[in-house]
């Protein structure tokens, strides 16, 4: 007799999260690729064995670099807000930014970089304007602790909440072109119908933009 197997409603079998799943699938095999703020590598290290990617990592915290060479992938200690001036025009074919551009100084600094740094930028981050943080602040008076914003307010490292709507505004400012836009539900599947964005920006806990310069 076997065991039933329980997945977490963001994984799937492999223990892939769904959002990374979402992310690999928008990249080219064999494209050479950034991911800033990669974190253990684990989206890294998906596209490289998924996708034969030529992939570069950036991460702040030393004990991430550390993980991220013990599993062979080329990572280096770094700051978005502060190292990204120094990588040339058109260096890579995809720069990823995932669930990081709100903890950024300068969001639309870093994202001008990206766009500048790769032929195409993706970018994921959690929605503000998601209906459950609403009701918090709302009904409850309080920052809303989720899934995605999984800290309070006093040791959050997100220091830019932003909704939906808000990211779009900023793509529009900095001339960056919309190639796909999906917004992710609670278990991190994407809505899949065909939505306004107001309604994107209410039932959306994340979105993820795959975007290029105009």
């Amino acid at each position: 007799m076997t065991s039933a197997t329980f997945l977490t409603p963001t994984e799937d079998r492999a223990g892939h999260r769904l959002d990374f799943l979402l992310v690999t699938d928008m990249v080219e095999p064999g494209s050479k690729v950034l991911d800033i703020g990669c974190g253990d590598g684990s989206l890294l290290a998906l596209l490289r064995d998924r996708k034969g990617v030529d992939g570069r990592g950036i991460e702040i915290s030393r004990e991430g670099v550390n993980t991220c060479l013990a599993k062979g992938l080329p990572v280096i200690q770094g700051d978005a807000d502060t190292d990204l001036a120094d990588y040339p025009d058109d260096a890579f074919d995809y720069v990823i930014l995932s669930q990081t551009i709100q903890a950024t100084r300068q969001p639309k600094v870093v994202l001008e970089h990206l766009l500048r740094i790769g032929r195409r930028a993706i970018v994921s981050f959690p929605n503000f304007g998601h209906w459950s943080v609403r009701f918090d602040l709302f009904f409850r008076g309080r920052m809303p602790v989720t899934r995605n914003m999984p800290y309070s307010w006093y040791d959050t490292p997100n220091i830019h909440f932003c909704t939906i709507r808000d990211f779009v505004e900023l793509c529009r400012e900095v001339g960056a072109t919309m190639e796909k836009a999906v917004a992710l539900d609670a278990g991190g599947r994407p809505i899949r119908v065909t939505l306004p964005w107001w309604a994107w920006n209410l039932l959306g806990e994340q979105g993820v933009f795959l975007l290029k310069r105009r």
